[in-house]
């Protein structure tokens, strides 16, 4: 977050001229003036992702609001490193802002990673209710105590569905010595492994070339992620199992936000949750059209009973693992708005 030097020059100017114009500054200067407030915000999606097209209308509505006082600079598609090099970031200062979601935040608030629990929520009315209200207030709690700020919408990735070379996954006898790419975390891989698949974490940048050479035989990803990923290319059937919910925490630097006057942080929030929302509509309404999308680039999908899954995975043991590392407080709050996992 930078100050700039002429702040105080222009607060003094602004005093002397109050009697002239009416308000604290020339309207020619407050036209003029450099931002007192800019603010580096960092991604690693795409510019034409419906998160980064939100972001960049509360980045205008906020310097609008703010007569210019704050700028909100985007950095998008990955330009300020990896997510674990863009969260080591804004811990320090050296930027902002970041979308983070559970998977690499958790390596520092485990509980930020909850809501990836397998089968845990079966629609966004679920998902909307647990994220905005108190298991999403548990979780930010949690957040401020690494020197983070969560601002109070969390933005939407969408729901994960399996894809596979090899055959539809039906039920969970489909899923046995299934080759799968996962991403790397614990508790997705122990997932796929309570229902009998071999999952092997890859990077995403390495997931289609792992998929090509039959490395692995299967993914799992939202339907942007499968679209803009080219996976159609290297596998042929789509279950929509919705099997994990995927969201993204706008996370503020502490010390940062801290150094905003009180009624600029009142903007910045006010804008960037109302972003949150709308970007949350786009995924959405984004997640219906692409499954045409993927039918005409030939993938064939179909839509599993999801109960048993669920019924695997508590047999298997995999809720009550979870639960203990969770703790009970985090994990009631879950099942407050999903039904129960025993």
């Amino acid at each position: 977050m930078s100050l700039y030097s002429r702040r105080t020059f222009l607060q003094t100017l602004g005093a002397a001229t109050a009697a002239v114009t009416g308000t604290g500054v020339l309207p020619s200067l407050a036209r003029a003036q450099t931002a007192q407030f800019k603010l580096k915000y960092a991604n690693n999606l795409a510019l034409s992702h419906p998160l980064n097209v939100r972001a960049k209308e509360a980045a205008d509505a906020i310097k609008k609001e703010s007569g210019g006082r704050v700028e909100l600079q985007i950095f998008p598609n990955g330009q300020m490193g990896t997510d674990t090099d863009m969260l080591s970031q804004v811990r320090s200062g050296a930027i902002d802002f970041l979308t983070q979601g559970g998977v690499v935040l958790s390596t520092l608030v485990p509980v930020s990673a909850i809501n990836g629990i397998g089968f845990a929520f079966k629609d966004y009315n679920q998902v909307w209710a647990a994220m905005d209200g108190e298991l999403g207030s548990h979780i930010r709690a949690a957040i401020s105590k690494v020197g983070l700020v969560a601002m109070e919408k969390p933005w939407d990735n969408g729901f994960r569905h399996l894809t596979s070379s090899v055959k539809p996954v039906q039920s969970p006898a489909d899923l046995k010595g299934l080759k799968i790419r996962v991403p790397v975390s614990p508790l997705w891989t122990s997932m796929f492994k309570a229902l009998d698949a071999s999952p092997t974490s890859i990077n995403f940048s390495e997931a289609y070339s792992a998929l090509q050479t039959k490395v692995v035989d299967a993914e799992e990803n939202p339907l942007a992620l499968i679209e803009t990923g080219r996976f159609y290319e290297v596998q042929k059937f789509c279950s929509l199992t919705g099997h994990i919910w995927d969201g993204f925490w706008f996370l503020g630097n502490a010390r940062s936000w801290g150094k905003l006057p009180p009624d600029l942080q009142t903007i910045v929030a006010k804008h960037l949750n109302a972003a949150a929302v709308a970007e949350r509509a786009d995924v959405a309404a984004l997640s219906t059209s692409l499954i045409d999308k993927l039918q005409s680039h030939g993938m064939a999908f179909n839509k599993p009973d999801i109960q048993p899954f669920r019924a695997s995975l508590q047999k298997a043991g995999f809720y009550d693992q979870w639960r203990k590392k969770y703790g009970d407080e985090a994990w009631a709050l879950l099942e407050k708005y999903t039904q129960k996992f025993a």
